[in-house]
Parts: structure tokens; C-alpha cells; sequence
């Protein structure tokens, strides 16, 4: 059946409040699966710091323990997608983990690496002033904005990251957010808006900063969530987080 572009903020609100109320149901699951490294940390802060380990991968570890031991929806085995894909009644659904070392912080802020596997949104990718690239450039997503379009059991994708920043010192957990990126069947609305350029032509980052809100929905609900803030944070951190510090108010 075929959305209009409210019917499918509508769902993508739906799950991105599902996900944030998983997330803060599981918060104390969370941090203390993040802390279970301690047990163990003279065999592996080592070989961490010398670049042969990376913490991304035991976050991943457990954010993805708890989301299949939950059963959120029927996960499925397609090889194009993202780390977690499931189907759910009225949608299939694609959740990435982002983990960003606070050494950078700017790439954290304001917009987030997402690979062509991990969203639907196809358009024009321009440079900061707007203008377009020589030559233009048109960026192609690998996922469809519908799977099964016109066959039956036609349902919307959706597109979900979970974000985490972390000092890599001592792996202190400092933020978790949880985003939903716009389908591509609301280009017409948000035109070029959700994606920033990469580091090389065919890469693309999802500016999450430029929209930030359902705008076609009546209150304007948030597209970013906030489900972990540390309060005791260094003030410079805590600073640089601002915006996502004012969603929690």
C-alpha cells in the first residue's frame, strides 16, 4: 500500500519511540554490559591500545545481544543491510551502531558516516555553500524506499542509528542517541538536506543536525533521541554536546 510521505513519518516516529523506550527499559543492561571489560582488562587494554582490538566491536556485541534476545521482529538474512534487519508488521527495518571516540567529537555532532547499505535516501549531494559539485554528484543508497514495491507484502524500510561516544582512555560511556534518517520517498520534501558530502565522491554522511525533526507531522517530534547523557562529564565534552544535552529538557 502506498504511504503518503505523513504516513511514513508516522511510522518512523512510531519505532524511533519504540526503540528509545527499549533503550532506556534496558539502560542498566547496557552499562553494565559495557563495564563486564573490566573483569578481563589486563588481558586485552594492551593489545587495545595498540590498535589490535577496537571497542566498537564489544559495544556492538552487547547492543545486539540485548535487540535479538528481546525478539524485536523477525530478523532477516538478506546479505544487503544493515548489522541488525528485521521485518515488523508494517515495516522492514535497518539499525546501524556508531561508535565515535571523543577525539572526534566533530564528526559526532553534527553528522554521521552511513554506508549506501544503511539507507534508502537517494539525491544530490552538494558542497557546505550549497552549490553543487563538479561534476554534480547523485548519491545511490543500496536499500530500496519500500521492500516488495507493488508485489504483495509491499512495506516501507526504515533506517535507525544508534550512536555512542565514548573517551578512549578509559572507554567511558558519554552519549547514546538514538536517529531515524528520513526514507527516500520524503525527497521531495527534505530535497539534499539529509546528506553531506564524505571523504571521497561515492561516500555520504547523514547531516542529522539539518533535520533533526519530523517536519511534516503536526508537533514536530524529534528525529533524534537522547537515551544516555552522563551528567559528570569533562565541561568540554559536556559543551560540545549542547544540542543534545537541550533535547533531554
Amino acid at each position: 500500500m502506498k504511504l503518503s510521505q505523513k504516513q511514513i513519518e508516522e511510522i518512523e516516529n512510531k519505532y524511533l519511540t519504540k526503540f528509545y523506550f527499549f533503550l532506556k527499559y534496558t539502560e542498566d543492561e547496557l552499562l553494565k554490559g559495557f563495564n563486564t571489560k573490566e573483569k578481563i582488562k589486563d588481558d586485552w587494554m594492551d593489545k587495545y591500545k595498540s590498535g589490535i582490538s577496537d571497542f566498537a566491536v564489544g559495544a556492538e556485541r552487547i547492543v545486539y545481544s540485548l535487540f535479538n534476545g528481546k525478539g524485536i521482529g523477525q530478523p532477516n538474512s538478506a546479505p544487503v543491510g544493515s548489522d541488525m534487519f528485521f521485518e515488523v508488521d508494517d515495516a522492514f527495518i535497518h539499525i546501524d551502531l556508531k561508535t565515535v571516540q571523543t577525539e572526534n567529537i566533530g564528526d559526532y555532532t553534527s553528522s554521521i558516516f552511513v554506508g549506501s547499505n544503511q539507507n534508502s535516501y537517494k539525491s544530490e549531494i552538494k558542497q557546505l555553500n550549497g552549490s553543487s559539485f563538479s561534476p554534480v554528484r547523485i548519491y545511490e543508497p543500496a536499500l530500496p524506499t519500500y521492500y516488495n514495491k507493488d508485489k504483495e507484502n509491499e512495506k516501507i524500510c526504515l533506517s535507525y542509528f544508534i550512536t555512542i561516544l565514548y573517551e578512549r582512555e578509559n572507554l567511558s560511556i558519554l552519549n547514546i542517541n538514538i536517529l531515524s534518517m528520513p526514507n527516500g520517498e520524503l525527497e521531495s520534501h527534505y530535497k539534499n538536506r539529509p546528506l553531506q558530502a564524505g571523504k571521497i565522491a561515492a561516500e555520504a554522511r547523514f547531516n542529522l543536525y539539518e533535520v533533526s525533526k519530523f517536519e511534516l507531522l503536526d508537533t514536530n517530534p524529534s528525529r533524534i533521541k537522547v537515551a544516555y547523557f552522563k551528567n559528570d562529564m569533562k565541561k568540554e565534552f559536556k559543551d560540545r554536546l549542547s544540542f543534545f544535552n537541550n533535547l533531554l529538557i
